[in-house]
């Protein structure tokens, strides 16, 4: 496989690390719901000239679909970083970053229960090890400390909202619609500003200015528009499986950007719990074998008689 092939994958995740500094980079500069908002607004805007046409040509779709568009644009552009700008008000973009590399294990964990996939070995272990270090991250070194519900809110919320994403990807991969990716995924920003309307008519509206509009512009064409189009390209070259597997330096890259942008430091309880997490999604996306025939591989031979 050639070496450029990996480059749309690898971009799409250097982008995406970049964002979560972005999330911290609006904490005083514009209100989550303002910037919720703003960015997919944006992409919509820029969007509609190229992707209109198409729309049009396929409404009837469209409209027999909108309700699975509606609930996709919620999990995976609403509540996926509309919650991300709030926890950023809480938590650091280290964490922010480790705990958003759960996605592709909370991905194979939520397709065993809702796509009735059968659990894999990496799945159990995994899931077992990632959790593990999810502790350790959001105990600051001390998972006993969770009994006392000392977590930080941000953290918690990150952990809701990765939840929320790989919900959207399995609900992506369960509602097959006849739609192109490009009119799918203008479908879903529809749906997704009307969504987010609400909260910022109602919420406190930050005026964009020179110190903010900058913030807008990342989240909406690079982190949206073009992470999207360079994802899509990654999956059509090397697979979706391979493609997730780049996900997997999302807490590098955020945590070496926040050190050099932000001033952020590593403490060892980073090390530890993004270690653990990074080695719990890796064993859930190499070892697939389903858990019941390495069960059945396990088991001795009965003697014959």
């Amino acid at each position: 496989m050639r070496l450029i092939y990996f480059l749309p994958p690898l971009a799409t995740v250097l982008i995406w690390s970049g964002n979560m500094t972005i999330n911290q980079l609006t904490v005083g500069s514009i209100a989550p719901s303002s910037i919720a908002f703003l960015r997919w607004l944006l992409a919509l805007l820029v969007m509609t000239p190229f992707v209109l046409p198409a729309a049009w040509r396929h409404r009837d779709e469209i409209l027999k679909q909108w309700p699975r568009l509606a609930l996709l644009g919620m999990l995976g552009m609403g509540l996926w970083q509309g919650l991300a700008y709030v926890a950023a008000e809480t938590t650091s973009a280290t964490n922010m970053g480790i705990l958003a590399a759960m996605v592709p294990l909370l991905t194979v964990l939520l397709s065993a229960l809702i796509l009735r996939e059968p659990p894999t070995l990496g799945g159990i272990i995994g899931g077992v090890l990632a959790f593990f270090g999810v502790t350790v991250l959001l105990g600051q070194g001390n998972p006993l400390s969770l009994l006392q519900l000392k977590v930080s809110p941000g953290d918690a919320l990150m952990v809701v909202a990765a939840t929320c994403y790989a919900m959207y990807g399995v609900m992506l991969r369960r509602w097959q619609m006849k739609l192109p990716p490009w009119v799918m995924l203008y479908g879903q920003i529809c749906f997704a500003v009307l969504i987010l309307l609400p909260p910022y008519l109602l919420g406190p509206k930050t005026p964009v200015d020179g110190h903010n509009v900058w913030l807008i512009l990342y989240a909406g064409i690079p982190a949206s528009i073009i992470t999207t189009y360079l994802w899509m390209r990654a999956v059509r070259q090397i697979g979706a499986n391979q493609a997730s597997i780049f996900i997997n330096l999302m807490p590098l890259f955020s945590a070496i950007i926040a050190m050099i942008f932000l001033g952020e430091h590593l403490a060892v309880f980073h090390i530890i719990g993004g270690l653990l997490i990074l080695g719990g999604v890796i064993m859930a996306q190499t070892l697939t074998l389903p858990f019941k025939q390495t069960l059945a591989q396990w088991k001795p031979d009965r003697p014959q008689q």
